[in-house]
């Protein structure tokens, strides 16, 4: 399955309580940000749920627009899963709305259209809501979308002052219980901290995380059985087969209270799971000239 696209926007800024006049300014070019959200897909005939889910980064400013690069993702039209394969994103006006046009394909590989037009609706310090209206389009029907989204913006890590871990040294554990989707009533925070605040669903005390080729990053197997994390491709619609190894990363098998260290060697995105327990996984987002950052805290069941 090839690397999954993603659609969307650079986004930007809105977060960290800046305007986005002084947010796109500081923000680096390679930033990364991920846009997810649902809503309906309709024809005259019929109704249909979609969601997506996408990746992307900045690319260029050219006066109050600002062009991003989609880097992976999907959209989703009931259970028939589109790659996105060739598309652009634009923000405009300082990043009060964005345009989304391009491709995406099914994994027989056939394509349909996508025009999309996103307005800001409101923002927070670490996240902002778009609305998007528009079209999807193939040979036999076309689909006018209405979609709430979420576009959320990476986090730096802010490492302990008593703390001798070099800040590109990141540390994921793998909870205990996450290889029989049990309810883990504890978790890591991003200092590194043990914490308790009730029952949650969580298998790695980081489910994305952002860093420079090169970085190496350590992972702890703090469950009561051996895990094993590779790299790959996700099989979107097989449930039974999610993933396909593609031999960038392999730890080989880590025993329970033991850590191993993956090195990230080459820019791009790496989707990280236990072959063995597939709803485990962690993305990984390689880019160049960047701040090491994570987002999101726990992984949630799917």
């Amino acid at each position: 399955m090839r690397q999954t696209v993603i659609t969307f926007f650079s986004l930007l800024a809105i977060l960290s309580g800046l305007s986005f006049a002084n947010a796109f300014g500081e923000i680096d070019p390679n930033s990364a940000f991920i846009l997810e959200g649902s809503g309906f897909a309709v024809t005259e005939d019929i109704i249909k749920v979609s969601e997506i889910d996408i990746v992307m980064s900045t690319q260029r400013q050219s006066g109050s627009a600002v062009n991003s690069l989609i880097e992976d993702g999907f959209i989703t039209l009931d259970d028939l899963d589109y790659l996105a394969s060739d598309l652009q994103a634009t923000f405009l006006r300082e990043g009060k709305y964005v345009r989304i046009n391009g491709n995406i394909e099914d994994d027989s590989g056939s394509e349909v259209s996508i025009r999309f037009f996103g307005r800001l609706i409101e923002e927070s310090k670490s996240a902002s809501v778009y609305s998007f209206t528009g079209r999807i389009t193939s040979d036999d029907d076309s689909y006018k979308i209405i979609y709430t989204t979420k576009l959320s913006k990476l986090t730096k890590v802010t490492p302990s002052t008593t703390s001798s871990k070099p800040l590109d040294d990141l540390t994921i554990h793998i909870v205990k219980g996450a290889a029989s989707r049990g309810l883990s009533d504890s978790y890591i925070d991003i200092a590194g901290v043990a914490k308790t605040n009730g029952l949650t669903l969580n298998y790695f005390t980081k489910d994305r995380i952002v860093v420079e080729p090169k970085t190496t990053i350590t992972v702890v197997n703090d469950d009561l059985v051996s895990h094993s994390i590779l790299s790959g491709k996700e099989n979107y619609g097989d449930r039974h087969n999610r993933y396909t190894a593609d031999g960038r990363i392999s730890t080989g098998e880590i025993l329970p209270g033991k850590s191993i260290t993956i090195t990230f060697d080459d820019a791009g995105f790496y989707r990280l799971y236990d072959p063995n327990y597939q709803w485990m996984n962690i993305v990984a987002y390689v880019f160049p000239n960047v701040d090491n950052i994570i987002l999101g805290q726990g992984n949630p069941g799917n």
